[in-house]
């Protein structure tokens, strides 16, 4: 039987022609609201401590997805979620654009932030969805490097060249309009990509009509219970709260650390030249990192380099040390050091997806719990993110890069002792 509307699915579509674009359309909100926000918001004169907090809190539908991911999998088809999703999350960041010169606009366009993250999670949790009933194992270890790549272009276009484009428009155009623009191209970009997976995404399999709702409680009854009743779950749930700990005091922090006044411990950079940092050679090598890590993966088998990958992932953090105890004014040295760091991020963070698609979401459930593996996921970067500000204010940011670096531990410990479920190939569902 086939469905109306974009739901149909006449052919089979080359994996290579919506693995890239829908999972740029993954990230490009949650780094919007991640890392881009909070420049805008610091360009704007809000406190370190305020954005480290709000744009933290808002974050928080990430973490929480796995409580309407049963809805997706019993309406319409993954491909119908992620469409729309794509459309709304455009069509908010247009009113965000529109909130920015009224009086109380931090008000306002944090709160439309947070809509956007409601759509983006949910986007997030279809379009893994349509990832895991599409491609087999095989498929997936092979594409998760493109995957993880496509993710990262999202941070070099947000984190780097719009928020260039923002820092070349506060100069010619003001704070104010420069940030409206880029809000506005943000929407424009998520509504093309809706227009595009009407004809280019899969459909992910057909879903199952909801009698009631009843049965809908039932079922996500159903998802926590077989949830938590994995082999080794509880290793698990440490494992994915543990692995981005120290990414999680760090991600908020290390942008507004660039930008703050050489008088306060920063870099004193204005906003062009962290775009170029992060757009131009950052988030390249961050993408670089993450195809090399997947073919790593795939050569060598995921529980073997496990731990390697954590050490790459993390130890990277140390460059930031260095940054904020000499405070160079060399641009060709703090783009090294970011390179350094972004290169082993990208390499060591595909390890993570790939382990949470493979020993925690094989079963009756598979979008649904690897959507609250995820969550759990954000969850352990969210709750440290929120109170990097207060405790970068405390500690100086020299003494707070020594803290990321000691919060890498847990990691790292975690990383060499999980147990597997399944091993590399052949993986059987439970």
């Amino acid at each position: 039987m086939t469905r109306k509307n974009f739901d149909i699915e006449p052919r089979k579509i080359n994996p290579g022609l919506w693995i890239p674009s829908v999972y740029f359309a993954m990230g490009l909100p949650f780094i919007a609201i991640a890392q881009a926000s909070a420049l805008m918001y610091e360009s704007m004169g809000v406190s370190d401590s305020q954005i480290a907090f709000w744009t933290s809190l808002i974050m928080i539908p990430y973490t929480l997805k796995f409580l309407w991911s049963p809805v997706l999998e019993m309406f319409k088809t993954k491909k119908h979620f992620v469409v729309a999703t794509q459309i709304v999350t455009g069509m908010t960041f247009a009113l965000v654009a529109l909130s920015l010169p009224l009086e109380n606009y931090f008000r306002y366009s944090i709160a439309l932030l947070g809509l956007i993250a409601i759509s983006g999670a949910t986007h997030d949790i279809a379009t893994d969805g349509v990832y895991l009933s599409v491609l087999s194992p095989k498929l997936q270890a092979r594409f998760i490097g493109w995957q993880g790549a496509a993710y990262n272009v999202a941070k070099l276009v947000s984190g780097g060249g719009f928020v260039y484009l923002a820092g070349e428009l506060e100069e010619t155009m003001g704070i104010t309009t420069a940030w409206m623009v880029v809000m506005g191209i943000y929407g424009a970009v998520m509504f093309l990509l809706g227009l595009y997976h009407i004809k280019m995404l899969p459909g992910g399999g057909q879903a199952t009509e909801v009698q009631s709702l009843k049965e809908g409680f039932e079922t996500l009854w159903d998802v926590l219970r077989t949830f938590f009743q994995k082999k080794y779950i509880l290793w698990y749930i440490m494992f994915i709260i543990l692995y981005r700990f120290a990414e999680g005091f760090a991600i908020k922090m290390v942008p507004l650390f660039f930008k703050a006044a050489v008088a306060d411990g920063g870099l004193g950079m204005t906003t062009k030249q962290i775009g170029l940092v992060y757009g131009a050679f950052g988030s390249v090598a961050f993408v670089i990192g993450s195809l090399l890590g997947g073919y790593y993966i795939a050569s060598r088998g995921l529980k073997n380099v496990l731990f390697k990958l954590a050490l790459v992932f993390n130890v990277p953090y140390a460059v930031y040390i260095y940054l904020s105890y000499y405070q160079p004014d060399s641009l060709f040295l703090i783009t090294t050091a970011v390179v350094v760091e972004y290169l082993s991020y990208g390499f060591g963070f595909v390890g993570l997806m790939l382990f949470m698609m493979q020993q925690i979401a094989p079963g009756k459930y598979k979008m649904a719990h690897y959507a609250f593996a995820t969550g759990i996921m954000n969850l352990g970067v969210m709750i440290p993110s929120m109170g990097s500000g207060y405790l970068s204010d405390l500690l100086g940011y020299n003494i707070f890069f020594i803290w990321v670096m000691i919060a890498t531990i847990p990691s790292l410990l975690v990383a060499y002792f999980v147990p597997f479920t399944y091993p590399d190939a052949d993986k059987e569902d439970q």
